[in-house]
């Protein structure tokens, strides 16, 4: 249970919000605090809580692809099957370590960054999230709206005429394409608008659904192609060896831990729901390496039986697109269910790791006017303003753009856990971290550590020029670079610099900061 404190201040009434019941004390200040933003009142999400989040967050459509593409790097199976162990293993470590801070404390990714960036500070890592989570919103909801475009013209044939961006199209979509992006943008702000305890309820029975769905279509696919059919080696040319092997491997395994990182980083706005942090470490365990396997496994079967049944694009690649491959196939039931099954599915992920995110990051910006609602609200029109199908259309732009995501999310997620696992020994003075007082612990100067700012935006320029400068293969690991970069710097700038250029007001020792029940540890 989260320990919002015990002092003899008097405690305001539970306030209830769309993100759930928290509660306000008296001397919590207004810019730092609203109901969505304070400690929860009550921690109640179990296990299979967290279990169904990872489900949801896994086996989307972008997810399908991913999976598939690991298992078509052009080394051996069992290759395949060490890199995918060994990064969501990583994953799933990393996760349980920035999962901590936010049970401990029972509040989102944003506030517990108040800890290391300072209480005004904390506006740049959760802008950062939030301006990141907008650009895979945008993308995802193109993403999983092509299928509803697919299955209008699979019923109404004579709606082609409407695909043509030439003739019907506005900033680059079509007119059929407009209409399925903004039918699943609808359905997605629908959800999410009847809060938390609703996104509970969606991701914990989508989660098992889709998983029903995808084994019946893997099925019906196998039984088509025959068991023969099936391989677990999608590589289109021949295997690699020797020390491009390795290097194969190495990029496989990174690949798995970049594309964790943006719900990685603020897994903190679910693990503050959990009941204990054994049970978030039971779910990130049943989430991540378990879950994810099977899913990986599921995938190569579906795609390599698809590659016999519905055959290959018009380049003679193995198309591991599900959309694609569950229109291809000649069956009307089944291509309607498929389709319906993957929109639904990334409707969960979209949810889980890019509308709650930003929903709280841009909250924390200004309390007192944007709420949880508004500020999903905010990331979901920004979702439109970006145009995704223009940044999905430009494999370049795709390219420096993930690349230079990991760059930027990295060094925050170093900054994080360097803060609380080896500066503040994994100690949360709570109501300090809703003060705006010049003696706060996390006021540093002016509200501002400017340590954790330096080693953000130097391990953030450093991931950027080998993004730049360096190449396609070195790109692939700037979030380990920012990562590293900005754990090291900020661990030295902490143990090195004089308490002077860190605060305006050292502050004195937890222990004596404020009664054993203020300190969450």
């Amino acid at each position: 249970m989260t320990d919002v404190g015990t002092t003899n201040a008097v405690v305001e009434p539970t306030r209830t919000s769309a993100a759930g019941e928290s509660v306000i004390k008296i001397g919590y200040h207004q810019n730092l605090t609203n109901e969505d933003l304070a400690p929860l009142k009550k921690q109640h999400w179990t296990s299979y809580n967290i279990f169904a989040f990872w489900m949801s967050d896994v086996h989307s459509v972008g997810g399908y692809v991913f999976a598939g593409s690991l298992f078509a790097l052009g080394i051996s199976a069992w290759q395949v099957l060490i890199a995918l162990l060994v990064g969501i293993f990583m994953v799933y470590f990393l996760c349980n370590l920035v999962a901590r801070p936010s049970q401990q404390a029972g509040v989102p990714y944003p506030v517990t960054t108040r800890i290391a960036f300072g209480v005004r500070g904390a506006n740049l890592p959760a802008i950062l999230r939030g301006l990141i989570a907008v650009a895979w919103y945008g993308i995802q909801t193109y993403l999983a709206s092509v299928a509803f475009g697919l299955l209008a013209l699979k019923f109404w044939p004579s709606l082609a005429r409407f695909d043509s961006v030439d003739d019907y199209g506005f900033l680059g979509l079509s007119l059929l394409g407009w209409g399925g992006f903004v039918l699943m943008w609808v359905l997605q702000a629908i959800v999410f608008w009847n809060g938390m305890e609703t996104i509970r309820k969606f991701i914990d029975f989508c989660g098992p659904a889709v998983y029903v769905v995808m084994v019946i279509l893997a099925g019906y696919l196998i039984y088509k192609a025959g068991w023969s059919n099936v391989h677990f080696d999608l590589s289109s040319g021949p295997n690699k060896s020797g020390w491009a092997s390795i290097t194969a491997l190495i990029s496989a395994i990174a690949l798995v831990v970049s594309y964790f990182s943006g719900p990685m980083l603020n897994f903190g706005d679910f693990s503050r729901y959990g009941r204990t942090f054994a049970d978030v470490k039971k779910g990130n365990f049943l989430g991540l390496p378990v879950n994810f396997l099977f899913f990986s496994i599921l995938v190569v079967c579906t795609v390599s039986a698809g590659a016999t049944v519905i055959g290959r694009d018009s380049d003679g690649n193995i198309i591991t697109d599900p959309v694609h491959i569950v229109d291809r196939i000649d069956n009307t039931t089944a291509a309607v269910l498929g389709v319906l099954t993957f929109a639904i599915a990334t409707i969960g992920i979209n949810i889980v790791a890019n509308f709650v995110s930003p929903a709280f990051d841009f909250s924390n910006v200004a309390p007192t006017k944007i709420t949880w609602r508004m500020g999903g609200m905010i990331a979901a029109i920004g979702s439109v303003l970006i145009t995704p199908w223009n940044l999905f259309n430009n494999p370049s732009a795709i390219h420096y753009t993930l690349d230079t995501l990991g760059a930027v999310i990295g060094p925050l997620f170093g900054v994080l856990i360097a803060d609380f696992y080896l500066v503040k020994k994994k100690q949360i003075v709570v109501d300090d971290l809703f003060s705006m007082s010049p003696t706060g612990r996390y006021w540093f100067r002016s509200g501002v550590n400017p340590v954790a700012v330096i080693a953000t935006v130097v391990a953030a320029a450093a991931g950027i020029a080998i993004v730049i400068e360096g190449t396609t293969y070195m790109a692939s690991y700037t979030w380990f670079v920012g990562a590293g970069l900005g754990f090291a710097i900020y661990s030295l700038g902490m143990r090195l610099l004089p308490p002077s250029f860190i605060h305006d007001n050292p502050p004195a020792p937890v222990a004596s900061a404020a009664p054993a029940a203020d300190v969450s540890a």
